[in-house]
């Protein structure tokens, strides 16, 4: 009885410390389910999970956390739904005539408890480069539009595209704002109006 109690012991402390692991893998390359060639970019775009990582890369954060809480719609705005964007990381490096689907000009965090998670990722492209709207994905990117000031300079006039790879997104995968990410309040929290769209 002896043997099998200890037997018995040693099994679920086994299974136990193989469970802690897994859980953590899970943990750390979780999201939302997608297809097959954005799961494949997520993958080789998680290392940026660390925001550090990010800026030895050349990422550079514009600090602000934006969200948008009116979302919208108005003649001449981007038709945004309520939500948060986040904080910006932009690597200008990786600004160009042509688009490179694990080389995003932008990653995207949420503040959450005092740290910076990775929710999405985003292709930019100045209207200076191209003047039509470029594609990735099969998708074209969104705009034209200004810059979103504060953290972008009004005049920086772009199309870009969001597509949430690491939190599930309730107005869609590729949809600008999300309305499950929040910007505490703070200085470096800015509560916008819809950016403006501009003519080409």
């Amino acid at each position: 009885m002896r043997h099998f109690s200890a037997t018995t012991t040693a099994l679920a402390f086994g299974l136990f410390a193989c469970a802690l692991p897994m859980g953590t893998a899970v943990a750390q390359t979780g999201g939302p389910a997608l297809p097959a060639n954005l799961a494949a970019v997520r993958n080789a775009l998680d290392k940026y999970r660390d925001p550090i990582v990010a800026v030895h890369d050349g990422y550079l954060s514009t600090v602000g956390c934006v969200d948008y809480p009116k979302g919208g719609s108005a003649m001449g705005e981007m038709a945004y739904k309520p939500g948060g964007m986040g904080v910006h990381f932009l690597n200008p490096a990786f600004i160009g005539p042509k688009l490179d689907s694990l080389k995003p000009q932008v990653l995207i965090y949420e503040p959450v408890g005092g740290r910076l998670e990775l929710v999405a990722a985003e292709w930019f492209m100045p209207t200076a480069v191209s003047k039509e709207a470029p594609m990735i994905f099969g998708t074209k990117l969104e705009g034209p539009m200004e810059g979103h000031a504060p953290v972008l300079p009004v005049e920086l006039h772009h199309w870009d595209l969001h597509v949430w790879l690491w939190k599930a997104n309730p107005n869609g995968l590729m949809h600008s704002t999300n309305s499950t990410v929040k910007c505490p309040d703070g200085p470096y929290t800015f509560h916008m109006g819809a950016t403006k769209m501009v003519k080409q």
